[in-house]
């Protein structure tokens, strides 16, 4: 049981505060790695925080199992919190609100070779060019590092 099942199984459907470290993973030609569960909304890579991980732990472990690329230098972006990342799903249940700690990589290793096991895709995209199916907040974070790459390239 990971530290999010054992804190609903204490409190309910009470609202969770999740700390979900994230990736732009950028390669030479500029673009951006993105991921989603098969037939869900496009989003950058990461996974929730579990005892006793650093930030950086977590996301090199879910990047590596989730998608097969070794993270190496990472560089922070920003850390993200407020309503715009309050999660209140139509039936009430699990609500929570994420703060999210987003980094930058372009130092990384391997292949994108995604976990079919949990039905995951991953691919580059120009950032002029991302997927339609994105949320709003992730969109807007993306506009505002397009406006500060080369400071991370």
């Amino acid at each position: 049981m990971d530290y999010c099942e054992l804190m609903r199984s204490m409190i309910g459907n009470t609202p969770l505060i999740i700390v979900r470290p994230s990736v732009a993973v950028i390669n030479h030609q500029g673009e951006i790695l993105l991921s989603r569960f098969s037939g869900g909304s496009w989003g950058i890579p990461g996974g929730i925080l579990q005892l006793d991980e650093s930030v950086e732990d977590c996301l090199k472990r879910n990047v590596q199992t989730e998608i097969g690329l070794k993270l190496n230098q990472l560089s922070l972006f920003g850390v993200f919190s407020g309503g715009a990342l309050m999660e209140k799903p139509e039936d009430g249940s699990n609500e929570y609100q994420i703060v999210a700690i987003g980094y930058i990589c372009t130092d990384y290793e391997g292949e994108i070779t995604p976990d079919e096991n949990q039905a995951i895709e991953a691919e580059f995209f120009p950032l002029n060019q991302l997927p339609e199916e994105m949320e709003p907040f992730i969109k807007e974070k993306l506009a505002e590092l397009k406006g500060s790459m080369k400071k991370f390239m």
